[in-house]
């Protein structure tokens, strides 16, 4: 009774696994990755231990915006600034400014971390979520953990020198598509050049972003720069053009210089030299599949998750694509019961399985109406 149907599609497109072209980077690690593919399109070293810097205050944001998301914090919310919060805006590092014993906004604290890297307003951040910088750290790491954050370990909020605050540019490259994905409303402020801060007993201090591509206009909205004597330069950075996303990571750049032309080369690379391709929309009808014994004769095949390809430009190659199942598919069927595949292919290999399911839920039809059907099928064959 089953068949087996295979349907075959070819599509012209530059088609090859992602070559590791030769592209040196003068940094100690590095990766790009394609935001909707997950596709690593370059990666030099990206599983070595790095010292993160502030790249960790993606971390603090998004434990910040998590919150704020399911209603357990409000961005007019307001923290008592600590003495120890207050230390750090005395002592060198990258500050907001606050002043101990300020009541600081969550707003504010936030724009003080995104834009002006506040070490200061971390703490004071992470202290009024928390009620101590230790208890923060520990909701960072099952944040990471969630993630799938694997070579991770925060000890602080800010990223100041800590051996115990380590990461990998492939861990910070998942964070951050975790924030641009979850809290797109939010990582609108990653892109803000400046932000003023009306400080207590003095002048209005207007502080710049420090990512230094958001000053070329090449389509560059984030993410964060980092720098620590033991790990020199680094910049968790993202592009975008036209519907495409690019996420580059680099750690161990030389100079500030460098890391800016450097991150550079790493998203034109990306962008250069491959090209990414919609496969599947989520919720996006594929195919009319024929059923047996059902109320209804046919059943919309149905992706659940967006699919994308990320493909080499250089060489062209006929891409595969099989819609697969065994059919007609037999009454009942449930909403949302796998009945086809889609399958893609370069050459004979087997690049990605993709699950299809069923759009609605389709009842057995009756005994009678089976039996007829059941005759009809031996007399006349398939009907």
């Amino acid at each position: 009774m089953n068949k087996l149907i295979l349907i075959i599609f070819f599509l012209f497109l530059n088609f090859n696994s992602i070559v590791k072209a030769e592209l040196k980077v003068d940094a100690r690690t590095a990766i790009v990755v394609d935001y909707h593919s997950d596709k690593v399109l370059y990666e030099y070293e990206a599983d070595i231990q790095i010292y993160p810097a502030s790249m960790t205050k993606i971390m603090t944001t998004i434990i910040a915006f998590d919150l704020i998301n399911k209603k357990k914090l409000s961005l007019d919310d307001k923290f008592v600034v600590s003495e120890n919060a207050w230390r750090l805006s005395e002592s060198g590092y990258s500050s907001m400014f606050i002043m101990i014993n300020d009541e600081v906004s969550v707003e504010n604290l936030l724009y003080g971390i995104i834009i002006a890297s506040g070490n200061d307003a971390c703490v004071a951040l992470a202290e009024g979520i928390a009620g101590s910088e230790e208890a923060f750290a520990e909701m960072m790491n099952e944040k990471a953990s969630e993630i799938g954050m694997t070579s991770t370990n925060f000890s602080n909020s800010s990223g100041i020198n800590s051996p115990d605050n380590y990461s990998t540019v492939r861990d910070i490259a998942l964070m951050s598509k975790y924030l641009i994905s979850n809290y797109p409303d939010f990582y609108e402020w990653y892109k803000e050049k400046t932000f003023t801060w009306d400080r207590t007993g003095g002048d209005p201090i207007t502080q710049g972003n420090r990512n230094p591509l958001l000053y070329k206009r090449v389509g560059a909205d984030g993410i964060k720069t980092g720098y620590l004597a033991v790990e020199k330069y680094s910049l968790a950075s993202s592009m975008k053009k036209e519907t495409r996303r690019i996420i580059a990571v680099g750690s161990g750049f030389p100079t500030k210089q460098l890391r800016s032309s450097q991150s550079m080369k790493l998203l034109n690379w990306g962008f250069r030299n491959t090209n990414t391709y919609e496969i599947a929309k989520k919720e996006d009808t594929f195919f009319e599949l024929d059923t047996w014994l059902g109320k209804k004769n046919k059943i919309k095949a149905i992706a659940k998750d967006d699919y994308y390809l990320t493909l080499d430009k250089k060489n062209v190659r006929n891409l595969k694509v099989f819609l697969k199942y065994d059919g007609p598919i037999k009454a009942p069927i449930d909403k949302d019961q796998k009945v086809a595949s889609l399958v893609v292919l370069d050459k004979d290999e087997i690049v990605k399985t993709l699950p299809l399911y069923a759009s609605e839920k389709i009842q057995k039809v009756n005994f009678f109406q089976s039996l007829i059907t059941s005759l009809n099928y031996l007399i006349w064959g398939d009907v």
